[in-house]
């Protein structure tokens, strides 16, 4: 991304004479937060979002927080006003309804009135159904799945996770919001900047409760309680929800392979968010989940910094120390850049909203 520097030059998040720290784990903090932040650019937008809506498409290479920025726009604006779309999720849920046969009508009948591509219902269903694994979904196929769901809402903003996904879908996309009929709404694409080293100790260190499967990282993203296990030496996370019972959490298989597992995907996130920046007539937003160590006091507050997390077994009393410092990585190009939390690169992302839809100069 540091090609996109001359145009996209960092954002500031710090605040003169602004001194309280905020605790961005907390919702009711996190709202002081943004409108402290950008309270002016927060009014901008929910005036806007009263008679305007707008299709965002979020590239991103994979857990890159596409969707934990989407729920804190949620969380600022309201669910009536912005929708997440995944094209995963929707994929998904279409797969699921053939196994019913009232809800596999309803998907049929659908498809029948607006599916139009190159190979037949039947054979995209084959490929949906797992009976065709050799087959790759037709985008034209995708298409008529994702604007199934789009049907099902109200008309809203919308924030599309995972489309465009190859590279052929990049000029459907120029298209897209008059294929759902959104022919008035301003689109754009938002890329988010993620250092891959990043991505590789979130893997690394996720770990998920066995019970409710919800996922932490012991280095960056630990529950309340720390446990020591004394046989192996080793700490672990506890579960914070009380139904499971102090439950270990434990790690999922094959993330122990961090990022390289997933290397071809990435590479070609990497070429999507290259080729849709390319374009001409269509807004960007560069969205940037680090800040280099050398400017960063100039950019952002220190509580915006991620916390990274280590520990410490105290034998005597039994108990697990925990330390914690700013979070230091390397990116893309070799530089030390800390790692900043969600809320953060959701404040440079409004204040870009408010610019792109003409709302400021």
């Amino acid at each position: 991304m540091d090609n996109y520097q001359k145009e996209f030059p960092y954002i500031k998040t710090k605040v003169g004479g602004l001194n309280k720290k905020f605790n961005l784990n907390d919702p009711k903090e996190r709202k002081q937060y943004f409108n402290q932040k950008v309270g002016t650019e927060i009014k901008l937008l929910k005036k806007y979002f009263k008679k305007n809506t707008f299709i965002a498409y979020l590239l991103g290479k994979k857990n890159a927080g596409k969707g934990v920025y989407t729920k804190l726009m949620i969380e600022i604006f309201g669910d009536d006003k912005i929708g997440h779309l995944s094209v995963g999720d929707a994929i998904r849920k279409a797969g699921q309804d053939l196994k019913n046969r009232k809800t596999k009508k309803e998907l049929l009948d659908y498809l029948d009135k607006n599916y139009r591509g190159y190979i037949s219902i039947k054979q995209a269903i084959d490929i949906l159904a797992g009976r065709s694994p050799t087959d790759l979904m037709p985008t034209e196929f995708t298409l008529a799945l994702i604007k199934r769901e789009i049907d099902k809402m109200d008309k809203k903003t919308l924030f599309i996770d995972g489309f465009p996904r190859e590279i052929d879908q990049v000029s459907y996309s120029l298209f897209f919001r008059d294929l759902i009929n959104y022919r008035e709404d301003s689109d754009l694409f938002i890329a988010i900047d993620l250092p891959e080293s990043v991505i590789d100790v979130r893997m690394r260190g996720r770990v998920v409760c066995p019970n409710c499967h919800t996922p932490r990282g012991i280095k960056v993203l630990p529950t309340k309680k720390i446990g020591y296990d004394e046989n192996k030496k080793e700490f672990y996370l506890i579960c914070d929800n009380p139904k499971c019972q102090g439950a270990r959490m434990v790690s999922k298989e094959g993330d122990n392979l961090g990022l390289e597992a997933f290397r071809e995907r990435l590479d070609k996130d990497q070429g999507l968010i290259g080729l849709a920046f390319s374009l001409h007539g269509v807004p960007k937003i560069l969205v940037r989940n680090s800040i280099p160590v050398k400017i960063a006091k100039q950019y952002v507050d220190d509580y915006e910094i991620t916390p990274e997390y280590s520990y410490r077994w105290d034998s005597k009393k039994k108990k697990v120390e925990i330390l914690e410092k700013p979070w230091v990585v390397k990116d893309d190009q070799g530089r030390k850049v800390y790692s900043l939390l969600a809320p953060p690169p959701i404040v440079t992302l409004i204040k870009q909203l408010t610019k792109v839809l003409g709302l400021v100069k």
